[in-house]
């Protein structure tokens, strides 16, 4: 569970989520500091920790377009927030995942800043507006990377089962 933080368009690149300019510092803790640093009222938001972890930042169509660079993810995942977009562009989606950034794909998503959003196994919950929106579900496999926190955690978790 958690509120609306922002509500972007279609098409956001990369470059909005971590402008290229900053492409010399890439090191996960230190990127969050420029997350969406032109679009100057959603990077004070996140910088000022105005909101709660978990809460999201809604997107229309191809959120994370453009190059594949990773740091647009990892400036995200900085902030414990939750990406729900009608799609994803798949070299994000895929950054997303191995990071274990929380994505969740929804067609027909309406919300609004401010908006409390649950999301289950197969649907995404507007409270504030009773509304139910149906979720495009990530392959099992590749849900159980982001529950794991991203490629890493999961694969030394496989492997200190297998000491076992």
């Amino acid at each position: 569970m958690g509120k609306v933080l922002y509500v972007l368009g279609d098409d956001i690149s990369t470059d909005i989520i971590y402008p290229g300019r900053y492409m010399a510092t890439v090191l996960p803790s230190e990127t969050p500091q420029y997350a969406f640093d032109d679009i100057k009222d959603l990077h004070n938001i996140l910088v000022n920790h105005q909101f709660e972890p978990g809460d999201f930042i809604v997107a229309g169509k191809n959120f994370g377009c453009g190059s594949s660079r990773e740091q647009a993810v990892s400036t995200l995942r900085g902030y414990d927030i939750k990406i729900i977009a009608k799609n994803f562009a798949r070299i994000f989606l895929q950054n997303s995942i191995n990071l274990g950034l929380p994505t969740y794909i929804c067609p027909d998503i309406e919300a609004e800043v401010g908006d409390e959003l649950e999301v289950t196994e197969d649907k995404v919950i507007n409270k504030t507006k009773g509304k139910e929106f149906q979720l495009v579900p990530h392959h099992k496999s590749r849900q159980a990377i982001i529950d794991a926190g991203g490629l890493i955690p999961y694969t030394r978790k496989l492997l200190l089962e297998k000491m076992k």
